[in-house]
């Protein structure tokens, strides 16, 4: 038995709400606060509540434009051992050691050999492909050959010239370096003018001497001076081009990136505990440097038993970072990496320390030399300039680092089995975890980012460093832009060699957020084979679905619009794998695998006829009709590239395309989801486009047809009609404006004809329209001989002009693009005069040969409209013998017609792949408003616990009222106001003070209680149409307006009452009855649209002049069922009872009828009572004290009737006037409203007691109302509003307005 607690109200948007009060009261103790929280809520998914784009970032160039190498090294030293410069005056005991190597314990000679051989050591260790060439004590011309030879084999790369002027005076303010003659008896100068020229461009320069920095000033002097004198000579060719030949690239020495020791005015340490070359030592024996440095520092005297001695004995390799030595150097690479990434803008941080190894290692060294020289009173200088580093709090983790690894020395030189690494990487991670706690765009970039780079190397951490980098990434486009210009990529790039297997669900995840912001790396995957990496992942199904989805959409960016993508990936079997896979429970994934299939096959035949063969696109058939919309848009979007991925047309791909197409039209063309049908008009364009001249020829006989009303071609609302059996072919008339429709199309398509073999040929147009099988040659759907070619491109064509009156205006304007496009060839052909006045041969002959003359060549033909629309088989006979008459074609139209014009560009296009790939751009976390709202400090969701307290106080003080008014009367006008136009139809929010009206094809909505105009606008329809429903879905929660109108639209709109000044914004829309069946004995009168919402269930039910009730599920946004009415005149009323069982129908000819949508549709009628003898007015589901349900029901005959649903007759009948107009029940209180033909709206009580009768407006001598045309009660107060012809619109309250 069905319980009062469950009845439901059409006007009612709360589906836990019963009408009857004792059962309302037991329900709301039982459940105080759960009422509103359980209801689902409708129409709230991203794709009603985001905009339909792309993702909205900017890429930053982490990408390097160009790699560059150092590949030719210059060390000249300027030593002269044992001879010291005059202008130094050296203190005892000083600096001696050069390159490590102390001078005076060897020979001169073969001291300065032995540093030259040292010092290209060092350098080998940063750069071990270079050409090196040392310079040792040279002269100006040794210098310039040295570097004219390098500068000549590096061509366009990088040469370093690497300078150290120990045994020489200090630069000059000129600019000028020193070197020796050939005796070594004076000191030459060189200037650095010279030097730029022999050593081009681009060069790096490293200074170690004393006053370097002035060597750094002139140099940008002399680098201007050179441009301004190519200037010069470049003017001067201009003048007289005889002259000489200006050089072919200007010179760019600005750009030379050069390391001083010290600034202009400063010399170079002399401790005699220091080497004399620290600049050179920090810059190419880091370590070592730093360790000496460190254990000099009184800090060190922490760490006994340490001497400068054992320092060289630490145990290790620098390139093994097991070892304490490379893990020094391994920490010292991540610290210094970090310091820059932190302090230097990016574009230089790319430039310095990502474009080339050798540059980056020089300045990371470069960062160590500032911090030690400035101990020193030593400011080492750089071009370009960086900010001062010397003092970052990193310096501070470097110390600690050493600190821990030097106190376990002593132990680690006795055993090196006693090393204990260091805790450095795995504290930076738990700052870096520390930070993504509380990380935002909005903050600093943490600045542990290239230190995670750096611990990608270790298997140790790199489980723990790949989890914190997925969940950075995961922050947005801009966190993902940070960790690729800080170089991330190769990193995770040699990753995807790796087999394991705990670090899958990670890199898949890592990757899906870079590809989803910068979609060109996948010309890497191909390059480096990662592309089978993610189809392993996405062919194993032990892995976790979602990690599958993020595999199939890295999939599809490697093959979008890649050609070498889509090659490996279809070599991959990608095909097969995604089709295995079409029916996984998970539906982003069934989406993604729907989207890696249409972009495989974009333009690329192969991968579209393996799809041929693996019957891709009968697989794809069953995901029309998924539950998700997004994977229903997939799917569609999918076909559609599939149609258009043929390069070469055949009758095979014909037949197949056309099956695709008539697939489409008839499955999706009524989704309830506009994100459905846009990618329908996409999928569409393809079959327009492709086949272009059918479209072409059908659209001129559709122009012919309208303007003569004799011969018609379908409608696309009504399906059939029949022709006129008279004049079919009186097309061309003297006065008609498009008789000039059918020569010459386009230069390429169609030729020019002579007049005289036109008329021939235009003679049977509509022939071929209203026959088409008898013209076409072969069959093309053989296999099909149900489908002839005609009916394919006539509903295709209808599909789309059907599409153009589309409720929602985003898809009619989509569709009108690609109908237009047909249409406006259409305009463009004009037909010789002649043709006009020329006399049509007559329909009844057959046609003659000649008048046949190729009009349609190779099986084309165009879509039928014969009477029956039977379908004929074509004869076996080819017609090609056709073309061999001497009559010109007037145009020759082939299905191959446009395929030496390759690729075809779209008419029109949508943004749904870029919005799908844009949502893994974004944070996983945000991607449902649902999990926003279940975060209990939430805005959201305290904003929604206010409102659901909102409700319930409302509810439980308008019991008071609901119980007063059986007894009492309800006559006090508490607001009145006059509309635009007659109001059809009014109904309140049951929370909020709003009172919408429909009127003709508006909607308004009023504040009752201030009486303020919140909105009133158009429902976007056709002009014709009334809006003859409202509603409001989630009324408990952020309420929507629901608005249908008597064309079968139904439009969902937001923002309904013009909140902060915003309009309505239409949210969804769809056309609800499409293609039912009208009722045939319809009244001169319609209902027009009748909807009953019920938000427990998310359920529309929707009937009219039609023999249906439609059920449409607004969580799936697909059709529920069909229940047929049984009845073959229009349904004027509807309700259902809130729990998704029951359903009661009033019709036209007085019968009410029960439904029970739990029951097959054919066997839902469970009941027909035939009791009122006219037109229902109302049919109410109400709860009784006793539980048992009742129905309540009114006809224009003024009879009310009670019915028990158990019963075959109604239990009582009230009779109010002779002729009543309109109707109303409340839902809890027992009273019901009616309004008389004689101007009179008057109450009851369920007893059928006259409580009172309102006859006139409020106000001294109030004038008569008006005729009442619809009355509706306040689903929970004891407020009535009604509606009158003369546009006024009114509120009574059972107590006077306070």
């Amino acid at each position: 038995m069905v319980t009062g607690d469950l009845f439901y109200s059409p006007t009612m948007s709360e589906s836990v709400d019963n009408r009857n009060g004792n059962k309302h009261d037991e329900y709301n103790n039982t459940h105080p606060d759960d009422v509103d929280w359980k209801l689902p809520i409708a129409f709230n998914k991203p794709r009603h509540t985001a905009t339909i784009e792309g993702v909205n970032c900017i890429t930053q160039t982490w990408r390097m434009k160009e790699r560059m190498k150092t590949v030719s090294v210059a060390l000249v030293l300027c030593l002269n051992v044992g001879v010291d410069p005059p202008d130094v005056v050296k203190t005892q005991p000083c600096a001696r050691l050069e390159c490590w190597i102390d001078p005076q314990l060897m020979s001169p000679q073969k001291a300065l050999e032995m540093i030259g051989k040292n010092l290209q050591l060092q350098y080998e260790r940063w750069q071990p492909r270079a050409r090196y060439k040392q310079s040792l004590d040279p002269t100006v011309e040794e210098v310039k050959k040295l570097c004219t030879s390098l500068r000549r084999n590096a061509k366009e790369e990088r040469v370093l010239f690497h300078y150290n002027g120990h045994g020489v005076p200090k630069p000059t303010s000129n600019g000028e370096i020193w070197v020796f003659n050939r005796t070594y008896t004076q000191y030459i100068p060189l200037s650095v003018y010279d030097l730029q020229t022999w050593m081009g461009a681009p060069s790096i320069y490293v200074y170690d001497c004393s006053n370097a920095g002035i060597i750094v000033d002139s140099f940008q002097q002399f680098a201007e001076q050179h441009e301004r004198e190519y200037e010069m000579e470049k003017q001067a060719v201009q003048h007289n081009r005889t002259a000489g030949v200006a050089s072919a690239t200007a010179p760019s020495y600005k750009n030379c990136i050069q390391l001083a020791a010290c600034a202009a005015s400063q010399i170079l340490p002399m401790n005699p505990d220091l080497p004399a070359d620290i600049f050179t030592a920090c810059l190419t024996t880091p370590i070592t440097i730093a360790l000496r440095w460190f254990v000099m520092q009184n800090t060190s005297k922490l760490v006994p038993k340490v001497s400068l001695d054992l320092i060289d004995k630490i145990p290790g390799q620098l390139s093994d970072r097991r070892t304490m030595l490379g893990e020094l150097n391994w920490i010292f690479t991540a610290i210094t990496d970090t310091i820059a990434w932190n302090t230097l803008p990016r574009d230089l941080f790319q430039r310095l320390f990502r474009q080339d190894l050798l540059v980056a290692s020089l300045f990371r060294n470069f960062l160590l030399a500032e911090r030690i020289l400035r101990s020193y009173d030593c400011t080492p200088v750089s071009f370009p300039k960086l900010p001062p580093t010397f003092q970052h709090p990193m310096w501070q983790a470097w110390d600690l680092a050493l600190d821990l690894s030097l106190a376990q020395l002593a132990a680690v030189l006795e055993s090196e089995t006693l090393f204990v690494h260091s805790p450095f990487f795995e504290e930076q991670l738990t700052a870096f975890q520390v930070w993504l706690t509380l990380g935002s765009k909005s903050r600093n970039p943490p600045e542990q980012l290239p230190i995670v780079l750096q611990v990608l190397l270790s298997q140790v951490h790199r489980l723990r460093a790949l989890e914190l980098l997925g969940k950075f990434l995961d922050l947005g486009p801009w966190a993902v832009n940070l960790a690729l210009s800080v170089g991330i990529f190769p990193y995770v790039l040699k990753l995807l060699q790796s087999n394991a297997r705990e670090l899958r669900p990670l890199l898949v995840f890592i990757w899906a957020k870079i590809l989803a912001v910068d979609s060109t790396c996948q010309a890497d995957l191909v390059r480096d084979h990662g592309h089978k990496y993610f189809l392993s992942v996405l062919q194993d199904p032990t892995i976790p679905s979602e990690h599958r989805t993020l595999a199939a959409f890295v999939l599809a960016s490697i093959v979008n619009n890649y050609p070498a993508g889509q090659e490996a990936a279809l070599k991959g079997s990608l095909v097969s794998i995604c089709l295995e896979q079409l029916g996984d429970p998970n539906p982003l994934l069934r989406q993604w695998l729907c989207l890696c299939l249409a972009r495989l096959w974009h333009n690329y035949d192969a991968a579209r006829w393996c799809g041929v063969r693996d019957i891709a696109h009968e697989k794809l058939y069953t995901l029309l009709q998924d539950p998700i919309p997004e994977v229903r848009a997939a799917a569609v979007y999918a076909l559609g590239t599939f149609i258009n991925s043929v390069t070469k047309r055949s009758e095979h791909a014909n037949n197949i395309d056309q099956i695709i197409a008539m697939t489409l039209i008839n499955t999706v063309s009524h989704d309830m989801s506009p994100l459905v049908r846009k990618e329908l008009v996409v999928a569409l364009q393809w079959m327009v486009l492709h086949f272009e001249n059918s479209f072409v020829t059908l659209a001129v006989a559709e122009e012919n047809s309208r303007r003569d009303p004799v011969v018609e071609t379908l409608s696309p609302f009504t399906g059939m009609r029949r022709i006129g059996s008279r004049d079919r072919l009186k097309i061309l008339s003297p006065n008609n404006a498009y008789g000039t429709d059918t020569t010459d199309f386009s230069q390429d398509r169609m030729k020019r004809v002579s007049s005289s073999s036109s008329i021939s040929s235009l003679g049977n147009n509509w022939e071929f329209v209203r026959k088409p099988c008898e013209s076409i040659g072969q069959s093309s759907f053989g296999n099909l001989p149900s489908l002839s070619y005609g009916s394919v491109y006539m509903k295709l064509w209808h599909g789309l002009c059907s599409l153009d009156s589309d409720p929602h205006p985003s898809v009619a304007t989509m569709s009108q693009k690609v109908t237009n496009h047909i249409r406006n060839q259409v305009k463009e052909c004009s037909v010789p005069k002649e043709v006009t006045e020329a006399k049509l041969p007559s329909i009844s002959l057959p046609p003659s040969p000649s008048s046949r003359a190729s009009f349609l060549t190779k099986g084309e033909s165009l879509p039928t409209v014969s009477a029956t629309s039977e379908i004929l088989r074509p004869p076996r006979v080819p017609l090609h013998g056709s073309r061999t008459r001497k009559t010109p074609p007037i145009n020759t139209i082939t299905e191959e017609a446009d395929e030496v014009l390759g690729f075809k560009n779209p008419l029109t296009t949508s943004l749904f792949v870029e919005w799908n790939c844009a949502q893994f751009a974004q944070p996983v976390s945000l991607e449902s408003e649902t999990e926003s709202t279940n975060d209990i400090e939430s805005r959201a969701h305290y904003e929604r616990e206010w409102r659901y307290l909102r409700n319930k106080k409302q509810r439980r003080d308008a019991k008071e009222e609901q119980i007063r008014v059986a007894r009492g009367r309800l006559e006090s006008q508490v607001f009145h106001t006059r509309s635009p136009q007659p109001p059809e139809v009014v109904t309140f929010h049951p929370f909020d003070k709003h009172l919408a009206v429909a009127a003709k094809d508006c909607f308004g909505i009023w504040d009752w209680q201030t009486g303020t105009r919140l909105t009133y606008c158009t429902s976007r329809g056709s002009k014709m149409a009334r809006v003859t429903a409202l509603g409001f879905i989630n009324s408990h929660d952020v309420a929507l307006l629901m608005t249908g109108s008597d064309d079968g639209s139904v439009r969902i709109w937001k923002n309904y009452c013009n909140m902060l000044g915003r309009d309505p914004t239409l949210l969804t829309a769809w056309q609800a009855l499409a293609d039912a069946q009208p009722a045939s004995k319809s009244p001169s009168a319609s209902a027009g649209l009748i909807t009953s919402w019920e938000q427990r269930s998310l359920t529309l039910a929707v009937t009219g002049d039609v023999r249906i009730v439609r059920l449409w599920d607004a969580e799936t946004e697909l059709k529920k069922q069909d229940i047929p009415t049984g009845a073959d005149i229009c349904a004027t009323c509807l309700d259902t009872d809130g729990s998704g069982t029951l359903m009661a129908l009033g019709c036209g000819d007085g019968s009410v009828r029960l439904f029970d949508r739990r029951l097959p549709p054919h066997e839902a009628r469970v009941m027909t009572w035939r009791e009122h003898t006219a037109w229902v007015l109302g049919a109410y589901f109400r709860g009784t004290a006793t539980g048992a349900p009742r129905l309540i029901t009114g006809s224009l005959s003024g009879d009310i009737r009670f019915f028990d649903l158990r019963k075959n007759s109604s239990v009582n009948t009230v009779q109010t006037a002779q002729g009543i107009t309109a109707m109303a029940v409340h839902n809890v209180a027992d009273i019901f409203t009616c309004a008389s033909m004689n101007q009179c709206i008057s109450v009851y009580n369920m007893s059928g007691q006259n409580l009172n009768a309102i006859k006139s407006y409020e106000g001294f001598m109030g004038t008569r109302i008006g005729p009442v045309s619809c009355l509706n009660f306040h689903p929970y107060r004891v407020v009535l509003a009604a509606g009158c012809m003369d546009s006024s619109v009114s509120v009574y309250a059972s107590e006077p307005r306070r």
